[in-house]
């Protein structure tokens, strides 16, 4: 069995209605992430030297030594940086991504987000980088994050963002069962849910081109227009996207030792001026948003054709292709995945396997229709499926001289083409059907075994739809 874990459909084309707070059309995500003292440093226990987001380009870690260009530039955010973002934030809900060792190092700093009310998420336990730690001892620095984090600030966190993190961190965070939320993604404008051993953890997503590590990175902004604009872009295309009926959440993430700098932050109080000159603007912390999403659109279970067993999936899409259980059972044993638990998704899958059969194979398909209005239909003897169709184009009332126009039309079809008529009937009328009828009996056999294979996978389209939306 063939399994991709990657969804690659998210929402699609219509996502859900966020419904923010007051009927707003943008929801405005600060993230100010306190890192300081909590960074790679040898008197943290750690092998090298820091050398991730800071002013010095190409930085490399320095074994078993203290950088002291480094520290000090964290220091700075911690001593200046994060005042100066305090002053401009104050009175804004935001959320600090709070390393737990750092927080530990920073008692007035933590008394002041407190005081403004900042929601104190956990940003893991060091930040360091995980993607080579092994599972258990992740395990256990969440846990022991959890603690400090508790110890330090007052309360358990109710968030969680990693950073710089492993395959299995957003899986062990919701193993948890400690959070809200987990922003350890970069997936969509909108929250959402992934399962995880039976349990459903809410998924905010973060963001790394809103974000002012871009100061900190060759392919970034080197002065603060630069940054002003794209975020001022992003939030204008956001928020016309609200005004359409589609409101989206804005997540904009900030370092004190980065947009702390004077020359930062004044593109940043610009920015700050440019939102709030807009109606219906919601900022709001990431909790918040969690929370709301979660009672506007909690966890709701769905077929996941990608999770069946195969007598399951053969069952339930087995007779989409008219009695051709055999083009299921190719398609569970192809590439599936979350991507492919949609109408759509199954279609591609049923489609691929249908198309790639050899012409015999497709004929088989052609063969199993029953004829338009003909002696099965009469006596009863079609698919539930098939009867539906043909009923919802009136097809089963018909005078006896339509009746005779479609036996005539059937047997001068089959009789050239060797397979019965195929239409989506549900994309017709009985009028339209009759020209269709007429047309393609003016086809070469070549051409018309092409067009009955298109319209047999469009008639599989409408049945998964209809699957799908019941």
């Amino acid at each position: 069995m063939n399994r991709y874990p990657r969804d690659m459909t998210g929402y699609g084309e219509t996502p859900p209605a966020a419904n923010w707070l007051g009927n707003a059309k943008i929801a405005v995500q600060i993230v100010l992430n306190y890192e300081e003292g909590g960074e790679n440093n040898i008197l943290h226990g750690d092998p090298a030297s820091e050398a991730f987001l800071s002013e010095i380009t190409g930085a490399q870690p320095w074994p078993d030594q203290r950088h002291w260009n480094m520290e000090s530039i964290y220091e700075y955010g911690a001593r200046a940086g994060f005042w100066r973002v305090h002053r401009l934030l104050g009175d804004l809900p935001i959320t600090v991504y709070g390393v737990a060792t750092a927080l530990a190092r920073a008692p007035e700093q933590v008394a002041a987000m407190k005081r403004s009310e900042w929601e104190i998420a956990s940003h893991g336990l060091k930040w360091i980088e995980h993607k080579d730690m092994p599972e258990d001892e992740e395990r256990a620095q969440i846990a022991e994050a959890i603690r400090l984090h508790t110890e330090v600030v007052g309360e358990a966190p109710r968030g969680w963002y990693t950073g710089r993190c492993s395959n299995n961190t957003v899986r062990l965070a919701a193993e948890t069962g400690q959070f809200a939320y987990v922003a350890d993604s970069y997936a969509d404008d909108l929250p959402y849910w992934m399962e995880f051993d039976g349990k459903d953890q809410l998924i905010t997503p973060y963001t790394m081109d809103c974000n002012d590590m871009r100061f900190a990175i060759q392919a970034g902004f080197t002065n603060g227009d630069q940054f002003e604009t794209y975020l001022k872009d992003s939030f204008d295309v956001l928020y016309e996207e609200g005004v359409a009926g589609a409101p989206k959440m804005l997540s904009i993430g900030l370092h004190c030792r980065l947009i702390g700098r004077p020359g930062r932050a004044a593109a940043l109080r610009r920015v700050i001026e440019h939102f709030k000159s807009h109606e219906g603007v919601w900022f709001a912390t990431r909790l918040q948003i969690a929370e709301h999403w979660a009672a506007e659109h909690p966890p709701a279970s769905k077929t996941r054709p990608s999770e069946m067993d195969r007598d399951a999936f053969v069952t339930a899409f087995g007779g989409i292709f008219e009695h051709s259980p055999w083009i299921a059972e190719g398609a569970y044993d192809n590439e599936l995945g979350p991507t492919h638990d949609t109408a759509k998704g199954v279609h591609q899958a049923l489609s691929r396997v249908f198309r790639t059969a050899g012409e015999a194979r497709r004929l088989g398909v052609l063969n199993a229709h029953p004829d338009l209005a003909g002696k099965l239909a009469a006596a009863g003897r079609l698919t539930a499926e098939s009867t539906a169709e043909q009923a919802g184009a009136g097809l089963d009332m018909l005078t006896d001289e339509e009746r005779d126009t479609f036996t005539a039309l059937n047997e001068a079809y089959t009789s050239r083409f060797g397979f019965p008529f195929i239409i989506a009937v549900k994309d017709n009328t009985k009028a339209s059907i009759l020209a269709a009828f007429e047309r393609r009996l003016s086809n070469d056999r070549d051409t018309e075994f092409g067009e009955a294979c298109r319209q047999v996978e469009r008639i599989a389209e409408l049945r998964l739809v209809e699957k799908f939306g019941s």
